[in-house]
């Protein structure tokens, strides 16, 4: 699924750019530079850049077409789902979720990154920047059909 997307995010970079002869400095629109011939072109984004490569484009467009999922936030919910009660120490009725997150913040945090892999294994979430960024699968759908991709 992942490579799917991956290729259809592809896509729509190449949609979104132009082909930019960077030794002519000159947008192309044929397979091959009218003024010295070569097929190797950057990808010109109106109004962002010029650059090798189609993983900028996607960054972009998905920066500014999408909110990337809120890790923190959204893991912490899920927690709340499964422990929605409070415990008892002493005297005290505290938050479940809170104590576990200030009394081990590495076992949270380990936590964390396991609902993050496996967030991704059921391809709720993606990431195409090295887990960097992470948008939701559908929202990324949702892009790509409204582009027709």
């Amino acid at each position: 699924m992942q490579s799917e997307i991956q290729k259809r995010l592809e896509q729509l970079a190449f949609k979104h750019t132009n082909s930019f002869c960077y030794s002519c400095y000159q947008t192309v629109i044929e397979p091959h530079c009218p003024s010295c011939g070569t097929d190797d072109f950057m990808r010109e984004l109106s109004g962002v850049g010029v650059a090798y490569g189609a993983s900028w484009v996607i960054r972009e467009i998905l920066s500014s077409e999408l909110e990337a999922v809120d890790i923190k936030k959204c893991f912490e919910q899920s927690m709340r789902d499964c422990y929605p009660e409070e415990v008892t120490i002493g005297w005290m009725s505290l938050d479940a979720v809170s104590v576990m997150k200030e009394m081990d913040p590495i076992s949270w945090n380990i936590a964390q990154q396991e609902w993050v892999g496996l967030e991704e294994q059921e391809e709720n979430i993606f990431s195409f920047d090295n887990n960097s960024t992470f948008y939701w699968v559908s929202d990324i759908e949702n892009l790509l059909r409204g582009e027709g991709l």
